[in-house]
């Protein structure tokens, strides 16, 4: 007599059990990768780059009677220059007190920050953060005129 299993039926795949196995199918992902590939390869020409549109600088027509520059230096030191006089040397702290006594009450009178080009953004952006702060109105930055 034949010995009968105890999963009931006496077949060959009665007795089987299915083991899992333990890799990922790639196939799937490979197909979606490429898939992802040819989009964006027909998309990337069709995407316009944006344009910038930068301010440009006009000449004035006439020079104003009054103007200070804050000149910062590549030691990032302050100095103050009215009028075109000597610069003398400022700190960041004592600075509006200094534009306001070279603007003479006058509140108009602009403000223009010069700097070295080797000088950390940083430190003019915390100058005209701190000029404008103050309340003084005209703020601007020196540029240099394009040569040729």
């Amino acid at each position: 007599m034949p010995a009968v299993s105890g999963r009931g039926g006496g077949g060959l795949g009665g007795a089987r059990r299915r083991r899992s196995i333990g890799e990922i199918n790639m196939v799937p992902f490979i197909d979606v990768m490429l898939v992802l590939l040819v989009i964006f390869m027909v998309t990337a020409p069709l995407i316009t780059t944006g344009v910038v549109d930068l301010p440009s600088v006009g000449k004035s027509a006439q020079r104003p009677t009054k103007v200070i520059e804050v000149i910062v230096g590549v030691d990032e030191q302050l100095r103050l220059k009215v009028d075109g006089g000597e610069p003398a040397p400022a700190t960041l702290r004592d600075l509006v007190a200094r534009v306001r006594q070279g603007q003479g009450g006058d509140a108009d009178a602009p403000v223009v920050i010069s700097a070295d080009r080797n000088v950390k953004y940083e430190v003019v952006v915390k100058v005209l953060d701190t000029l404008q702060r103050a309340g003084v109105r005209r703020v601007g930055l020196s540029v240099k005129q394009a040569s040729g």
